[in-house]
């Protein structure tokens, strides 16, 4: 007889989704900064892979206060949303709206993993694992100010660049 799942087990186990995502991220990125024209894009991309690098350490500790080992699982929302990426570099690059293309891709990955941050460190909460909430929360916090400076780069530019053309 297979014993009932809790949260703490679905806890457990959207964190190796979240886990997967973010190491997949992490070599989406430098992909995305060299399709990138405007020089302000590229930065981003490279600033938000620094803090991923970051990200996916404080996962680690999350995983280590749970006593379990970090491992990742497929997490096919990521898979698809980065192969949606890939398609824009290929079907926009060289063209004014590459850029907004690739704002649009990344603020994809954001508001999943802001959904996903929002979700385990409430749960974490409920859990009562303070620690890995604050880390979450940290993360969470990065996440959305990445959403932000996203949408100031597609008002500042590559909004009306990609619509110029």
């Amino acid at each position: 007889m297979t014993r009932e799942k809790t949260l703490e087990d679905l806890f457990h186990d959207t964190l190796k989704d979240i886990y997967y995502a973010e190491r997949k991220i992490l070599k989406a990125l430098p992909k995305m900064a060299r399709a990138a024209s405007s020089p302000d894009l590229k930065a981003a991309f490279e600033k938000h892979k620094d803090e991923t690098e970051v990200q996916v350490e404080r996962l680690q500790r999350v995983f280590e206060l749970m006593g379990k080992r970090a491992q990742g699982k497929t997490c096919d929302a990521i898979e698809g949303i980065v192969a949606e990426g890939e398609e824009i570099i290929e079907s926009f690059k060289g063209t004014p709206a590459i850029d907004a293309g690739l704002i649009s891709s990344a603020q994809a990955v954001e508001h999943y993993e802001i959904t996903r941050y929002g979700t385990l460190k409430r749960w974490a909460e409920v859990l009562g694992m303070t620690d890995a909430a604050t880390l979450l929360g940290q993360t969470l916090a990065e996440e959305s100010t990445t959403d932000k400076s996203l949408t100031a780069l597609a008002d500042a530019s590559a909004n009306a660049m990609a619509k110029a053309a």
